[in-house]
């Protein structure tokens, strides 16, 4: 298996938007400002797609390239997954 050296950054990112979150939960039942709501939402968001990013990049970095130069896996099979993930940039 394939080490995910970014793993423990995207779950931190991840942990850091749940966290976010939940805050927002709070400010939506607490009846807080519209526009101060908004401005948290597009932090998560901004969050959870850099996370996101992070994910895909190191999978191809790692997994994909990993794949090509071990022969772990044909040729045409990487670059259908590689298509498929880089759909999520």
């Amino acid at each position: 298996m394939t080490t995910h050296v970014t793993h423990p950054d995207v779950i931190k990112r991840l942990k850091r938007a749940q966290g976010h979150l939940n805050s927002i939960l709070t400010m939506l039942e607490e009846e807080r400002g519209c526009l101060e709501i908004a401005q948290q939402l597009q932090a998560v968001e901004k969050a959870i797609g850099s996370a996101k990013k992070t994910l895909v990049h190191d999978h191809i970095d790692h997994c994909l390239e990993h794949s090509v130069r071990k022969g772990a896996r044909g040729t045409d099979s990487t670059i259908r997954e590689f298509k498929e993930i880089t759909k999520y940039l």
